[in-house]
């Protein structure tokens, strides 16, 4: 985990805090950090079948939603993930994460819809979840093209994705949409209160931090969208939704809200795994070619992806 931070700053990232959006967004990431080390290291990212690169109609009919499909070696019908990339809702894209859905298409051998959405603060809140439920629908109808199981569906998100993720999760409970059966949510932001316990052990950790997270929220919503349960679904109603993996890292601000997500869940009768990975950084889940932590997660995460999905 070290040697990822270490690479982090050789590379001359600025506090992004002091950016505009479109500076902040070319800076260099975390992934660009493993991908350093990985060349070094002569490691390669995880093989899968395919990769290609979809446009879905957004809810704008001009607007187009990029994504990419990984697909394991085969026939299929496969399992269905739809993943949502993490950026606070600001920065991020399908490169930047694409370790992710390329592992858990290698580790699930399901198809994995790896989706961008529309970005703060040219597209404020609520753009980013209507894309995400826009996502869902359009790989639920469409699964057969991706040679996908539409009865077999799964959510995972990292960060904002894991807001996002939830968000569709809550907005399908009422619909006629083939439901999720299972999803992981990796340290997800699920409240915006930047003053517990996390956040207060964690306030200058890097590569994420409070003043990050306040310049996340100023970038994409306004003060009264703040308690908004689509923004804070720790505070909204958790009942039907699907079976969860909560995945959360020591030294990131947003701990306490994924432990108190998972409590909250339990309470309303939902089966969840939590797990809590001790030594390491938020994004780190992407991380598993160089922190042996990293590998072990996403190996957790995707044993019960495999189980829940089977059973579906």
């Amino acid at each position: 985990m070290q040697a990822v931070l270490d690479e982090v700053a050789a590379l001359g990232a600025k506090p992004i805090e002091t950016l505009t959006a479109k500076e902040a967004r070319k800076q260099p990431t975390p992934a660009d950090a493993v991908k350093k080390l990985m060349k070094a290291r002569d490691l390669k990212p995880a093989e899968v079948g395919d990769v290609a690169h979809w446009s879905i109609p957004g809810t704008d009919w001009k607007d187009k939603i990029n994504a990419r499909v990984y697909t394991p070696e085969g026939a299929g019908p496969f399992p269905l993930i739809v993943y949502f990339h993490g950026g606070g809702f600001v920065i991020g894209d399908l490169e930047s994460y694409d370790a992710v859905p390329r592992a858990l298409c290698a580790a699930v051998n399901a198809v994995v819809v790896s989706a961008h959405y529309r970005q703060g603060p040219e597209h404020p809140f609520p753009a980013a979840h209507d894309d995400a439920f826009t996502v869902y629908e359009w790989v639920a109808q469409h699964a057969s093209d991706l040679k996908g199981d539409a009865g077999r569906m799964a959510l995972v998100g990292e960060s904002a994705g894991g807001n996002l993720a939830i968000s569709v999760a809550l907005a399908l409970r009422d619909g006629d949409l083939p439901s999720p059966l299972y999803q992981v949510l990796i340290y997800p932001v699920v409240d915006s209160n930047l003053d517990t316990p996390s956040y207060r052990e964690n306030a200058d950790a890097r590569p994420l931090n409070r003043a990050m997270m306040k310049w996340f929220f100023e970038n994409t919503t306004l003060p009264a969208q703040a308690t908004d349960p689509r923004l804070t679904p720790l505070h909204a109603s958790l009942s039907n939704l699907p079976p969860t993996t909560v995945i959360t890292a020591q030294i990131d601000p947003l701990y306490s809200e994924g432990e108190a997500f998972a409590h909250r869940l339990q309470e309303h009768g939902i089966a969840v795994h939590y797990r809590h990975y001790r030594g390491v950084t938020h994004e780190f889940f992407g991380m598993g070619a160089v922190v042996p932590t990293a590998k072990e997660a996403l190996e957790a995460a995707a044993s019960d992806l495999r189980t829940a999905l089977a059973a579906g």
